[in-house]
């Protein structure tokens, strides 16, 4: 009797279409750098502090829950 893990891998199909539209120019989704089977937000050139991006679409999280 064998038990196999099965690793669910996140990937751009799993996105919503609205998030993939939603991206600034310059922020791509690619895997995580901290979690191999989830992807990450990568931006392709410096950002400046304190630039914004929105509207915001989804749930906000705390810290604690991601």
């Amino acid at each position: 009797n064998t038990t196999e893990s099965t690793v669910t891998v996140e990937t751009l199909e799993d996105v919503p279409e609205h998030v993939l539209r939603g991206l600034p120019e310059d922020v791509r989704l690619f895997p995580s750098a901290v979690d191999k089977t989830r992807l990450g937000v990568w931006a392709t050139k410096s950002i400046l502090k304190g630039k914004k991006f929105g509207p915001f679409v989804g749930d906000k999280k705390k810290r604690s829950q991601v």
